[in-house]
């Protein structure tokens, strides 16, 4: 039985030991970081020597993992330049039957601007490949109303010609078993193109490729040839999600200084894990095997369909199932909003809404307790990382920028009159100067992967882009450590967060 399959809190489950498991899963993420930033606190007023022994072990970890993931983003960023040089296109004309694969686009939005939504589309309609093999999904939502159903008609007729099909479909709102939002609207778009299109042309499955993208995705020129050379070479290419680099360059330009950072680092982090594929989750704009999605069928009811999808392969298929790194961008937007304030509040709310995927956490772990074919040594190094992932997210940026000070505050005259006292704010001090050659490396590609400067900014915008950085400490706590605390602390307690969409505003550059 794969019932297990479809959770997305404990109060699915009937049997009361198994929801009292799931429901122990919820609470582990968040007991574990407030354990650790509460004991942290504690014990530098009853050990502070323990504390400050821990802060030293600390800070060198974080140093080895800054100069690790340091080399991983190089590497990355080397590949990912190779690979826009890269003549997809000439290298997939060489493969037998490339000519079948068709792309099935779905782009699922709510009430975004019109200019967002055919950006898009145009996006699609610059790509590389025989559009005569491409399916493009606009999937609307019933509840944005009757002016967003007329403007996607219009967007219809501007584009349908262009390609094989050009469908519009509309999620109806208030459907039994599922979340408003991403996940259900996909569900629903999937459901529809097989009826519709798939079907009665009588396309096969394993030659189509799904691929999921935000409604802001706008895919480089030879996305879908990079994506079909991976599909048609890798091996097993059924039993794996592939997944581009995003890359926040929409409006990167209009967005405010501590959006780019975030947004930045979202790109360098996903930069990294590219270089891990054993541990590479799908991410936001992602691609899929038609058949995957059949037989696993898409998370409706979940805030994080985006990783959830892998999750749910991942157990469906027995741990035989991964990522294939494309090393290829998508472009996206930073958080844009009206205002500084909205912009804020808007950044924060998408932070924990990316957050709230430690409620990954205990659907994983309760299917690895469940699922007795996966083989010990693989559920240990998934439920390691996914958990020391989420851990970090919440207490790193407490630890490293107020744990070195509280034995001094907190541990009376006895400890600060010795020498450990006396070393230990320079020796982290020291420590984190070192750290900064990650933050070095990180401004220097930021440059490189910009877009052209819009002739409205002065060359001191470009500055403007390296001295934002000195920004990183607090967007790491404001926007970090606090958004992924306050999403694990609700679901410790059952405040379940619903599906909140991003606001999307491009200004005129």
């Amino acid at each position: 039985m794969r019932n297990y399959l479809s959770l997305s809190r404990a109060e699915d489950l009937k049997d009361p030991k198994d929801r009292a498991l799931y429901r122990s899963l919820e609470i582990l993420p968040g007991f574990l970081s407030w354990l650790t930033l509460g004991g942290a606190f504690l014990l530098s007023w009853l050990s502070p020597i323990t504390v400050a022994v821990f802060i030293i072990l600390f800070d060198f970890y974080w140093l080895l993992k800054i100069s690790y993931l340091s080399f991983h983003q190089i590497s990355s960023f080397n590949r990912m330049q190779k690979n826009l040089k890269t003549d997809w296109l000439q290298k997939i004309s060489k493969i037998k039957g490339w000519e079948q694969i068709y792309h099935l686009v779905i782009l699922p939005f709510y009430n975004e601007e019109r200019e967002i939504v055919e950006g898009s589309c145009q996006a699609l309609l610059n790509c590389r490949y025989p559009k005569d093999k491409m399916i493009i999904v606009l999937a609307s939502e019933e509840r944005a109303g009757k002016e967003t159903q007329e403007m996607v008609r219009e967007i219809e007729q501007k584009f349908s010609s262009n390609f094989f099909k050009f469908l519009v479909t509309t999620h109806p709102k208030d459907l039994p078993n599922e979340m408003a939002g991403k996940g259900s609207n996909t569900a629903w778009a999937i459901k529809q193109v097989k009826e519709k299109i798939i079907e009665p042309l009588k396309i096969k499955e394993d030659n189509i490729i799904v691929s999921t993208f935000d409604i802001d995705t706008k895919p480089y020129p030879q996305y879908f040839s990079c994506l079909t050379y991976n599909y048609l070479t890798v091996e097993n290419a059924k039993y794996c999600s592939y997944q581009p680099i995003p890359i926040y360059n929409n409006n990167i330009w209009t967005a405010p200084a501590f959006s780019r950072v975030i947004a930045t680092s979202g790109t360098f982090w996903q930069m990294m894990q590219q270089e891990r594929p054993e541990i590479l989750v799908t991410y936001s704009s992602h691609s899929t095997p038609l058949a995957v999605l059949n037989e696993v069928g898409y998370p409706k009811t979940v805030v994080s369909d985006d990783s959830r999808i892998f999750w749910k392969a991942y157990l469906f298929y027995d741990g035989n199932y991964k990522v294939v790194p494309l090393h290829y961008p998508i472009s996206m937007d930073a958080v844009l909003a009206e205002n500084l304030p909205r912009t804020i509040i808007n950044q924060y709310k998408q932070q924990r809404r990316w957050a709230w995927g430690c409620n990954d956490i205990p659907f994983l772990f309760f299917g690895f307790f469940k699922n007795k074919k996966i083989s010990l040594s693989r559920k240990m190094s998934y439920s390691f990382n996914v958990l020391d992932g989420f851990w970090s997210w919440s207490t790193a940026s407490f630890l490293i920028f107020f744990l070195g000070w509280l034995p001094l505050i907190l541990g009376g005259d006895k400890f600060n009159i010795s020498l450990l006292s006396y070393n230990l704010p320079r020796f982290t001090t020291d420590l984190m100067r070192i750290s900064m050659i990650g933050m070095i490396i990180s401004s220097i590609i930021s440059l490189l992967i910009l877009p052209p400067k819009p002739k409205k900014f002065s060359k001191f915008k470009n500055l403007s882009i390296i001295l934002q950085w000195l920004f990183l400490p607090i967007t790491l706590i404001i926007f970090g450590g606090i958004p992924s605390l306050d999403a694990q602390s609700r679901l410790m307690f059952k405040k379940y967060l619903g599906f909140w969409v991003t606001e999307k505003v491009r200004k005129d550059t």
